[in-house]
């Protein structure tokens, strides 16, 4: 446990890792378990349905685990492959789970994409690569449950069609942030800045469920709809107690 009364635990299991952040020590340890367990669900699935793995385009699922629908359904409002929501759903689940375990604070941060449920304010960082607001700025989400999810077409290693530096984006949930994160990320492109990231702006805003959006293009920035306020988190945001899209801790 750490001064701000909080335990933590990095977690892996297969291609998720990240962080669980919670007030109670059997809550972080329940969604640990949560997590290798949907993975598993969702690794059985995709050995008999490839196509659920490997579709850049929505499908539809009938059956299955539910995290597999979860997914689906996140990508079907997004216009993306199912497995594009993969990182937030798993996140959502496992918050779900410290939730019913009575938790006050609960964060799953799995691959950069975050799952937020709090009784006070904690402050997100935005980590991006080598762009010059990585881990330098930030937003303080007052507001659960929440989910956000960060999409980079230079420094992520998921897949992207765009050439943002970081398409931020705040969802009621991390599944549908995730998919659409992807979503806009591949609209954002084009010599001309200014008018990628509006289109951008206005292709989040297009999505049912998202609320904000935040991108950062060449130097360009813009936003649109509900965005938390922008914070500075200090120099290369070092501070452990930050939460971050790409990293998850609570601030003070």
């Amino acid at each position: 446990m750490d001064s701000a009364g909080l335990f933590r635990r990095n977690f892996e299991y297969g291609e998720s890792r990240g962080i669980i952040i919670s007030e109670r020590e059997d809550a972080v340890e329940a969604a640990a378990s949560s997590i290798k367990l949907l993975r598993e669900e969702l690794e059985g699935y995709v050995h008999t349905h490839p196509s659920f793995l490997h579709s850049l385009r929505p499908i539809r699922v009938d059956g299955g685990p539910y995290v597999v629908r979860l997914m689906a359904e996140a990508a079907e409002r997004a216009g993306v492959g199912p497995m594009a929501a993969v990182a937030g759903a798993l996140a959502d689940l496992a918050v779900e789970e410290m939730v019913r375990r009575g938790a006050r604070v609960a964060v799953v941060e799995n691959g950069g994409e975050a799952s937020l449920v709090s009784d006070r304010p904690l402050d997100v960082a935005l980590s991006a690569g080598d762009s010059p607001l990585s881990r330098r700025v930030g937003f303080r989400v007052q507001h659960f449950p929440v989910g956000i999810a960060t999409s980079s077409g230079l420094y992520s290693h998921a897949l992207s069609f765009g050439e943002a530096d970081a398409v931020t984006v705040f969802a009621g949930n991390a599944g549908l942030a995730d998919a659409a994160a992807t979503a806009v990320g591949n609209a954002v492109k084009g010599e001309d800045e200014r008018a990628a990231v509006e289109r951008g702006v206005e292709r989040a805003l297009s999505i049912d469920g998202v609320e904000g959006v935040f991108i950062v293009y060449r130097g360009t920035v813009g936003m649109g709809g509900e965005v938390p306020p922008i914070i500075g988190v200090g120099r290369d945001g070092e501070d452990r107690r930050l939460v971050r899209v790409g990293h998850v801790e609570e601030r003070e």
